[in-house]
């Protein structure tokens, strides 16, 4: 890997050195490395569209680490990863992707990744996605994920894209038996002529299953935002989504939280704010010494953490 590569790879993953446990790294369309151990296997899919990961039951305290960068403009890609997560296991997945683009053409990286989570499993996923370059072209990340949950399981997941990416397609699609619970944190800044939707769809089809949904989101300049959160309650569960949002120049926001109840004991909540930034809180900085400017980046670097 260069050294472009190495950078963009510790904006995703926060890799510095090699990781400890289980890895594939992903450069420019082809493995740069891979390490497999004794409860974690990973293995090409036949047709090189992706790679199937496989933990065994009972797994304890270990991780898997699978970032994708890209330096090269111009390059497409669809991949497909899938994890299949043993019963009773409690792991870390952490993913992402890097894109630098310093030419004209358009880069692109589609993701699908599939989880298949064990009964009373637990897994807390990461999902990091930045973009950099002075180029024409543009970055284009659309990531697809869905999560298919046994009885009592969880799983929480962090969703994160802060800098630099055009354009995005983020959809998720949970399926949540009795007793498995699913927590979703989504930050998500764009700036300049980027638009981001994201589309959640969460089906909790057992029962005591409970879903929570937030998406904290900074929309800049002339970029476009859409939050488009479902929750279906099929069962006696609970499920609560919330997006969360500060708009800035001339950028626009659409949020959209549904709700749909199937059965009399779902309880569901929704919630969305959109607003900008007060003006006591920028004064109340300024009268420390900041800038206005510098105001505004200590609000919104607070609200996203």
């Amino acid at each position: 890997m260069d050294e472009i590569q190495k950078r963009i790879l510790e904006e995703v993953a926060d890799l510095h050195t090699v990781p400890e446990g289980a890895y594939n790294i992903r450069a420019n369309g082809k493995m740069a490395a891979r390490n497999t151990t004794a409860n974690i296997d990973i293995i090409s899919k036949e047709d090189g569209s992706g790679i199937d990961i496989r933990i065994r039951p009972g797994t304890k305290k270990e991780s898997v680490h699978i970032p994708v960068v890209l330096s090269e403009s111009g390059l497409k890609e669809t991949v497909y990863n899938d994890f299949y997560i043993g019963e009773d296991s409690d792991v870390v997945i952490v993913a992402g992707c890097g894109i630098s683009n310093c030419g004209s053409q358009d880069s692109e990286h589609d993701g699908v990744h599939r989880f298949y989570v064990g009964k009373n499993a637990k897994v807390r996923y990461v999902e990091k996605h930045y973009g950099e370059g002075d180029g024409r072209g543009k970055r284009i990340l659309n990531p697809v994920t869905e999560v298919y949950m046994e009885e009592g399981s969880s799983v929480e997941m962090e969703m994160v894209q802060i800098k630099g990416v055009d354009s995005t397609q983020r959809k998720t699609v949970a399926e949540l038996a009795a007793g498995a619970r699913l927590v979703v944190r989504e930050r998500l800044l764009t700036h300049g002529s980027q638009n981001a939707v994201s589309d959640y769809l969460v089906n909790l089809n057992g029962e005591n299953a409970s879903a929570d949904v937030v998406s904290r989101s900074v929309a800049q300049d002339e970029s476009y935002q859409k939050f488009d959160s479902r929750i279906v309650g099929n069962a006696p569960c609970s499920g609560h989504t919330e997006c969360d949002a500060i708009i800035m120049g001339n950028a626009r926001i659409l949020a959209v939280p549904q709700l749909e109840a199937n059965d009399i004991d779902a309880a569901l909540i929704h919630e969305a704010a959109i607003g900008k930034i007060a003006g006591e809180q920028i004064i109340k900085l300024m009268t420390l010494g900041l800038t206005e400017e510098e105001a505004e980046a200590q609000i919104i670097n607070g609200f996203l953490k």
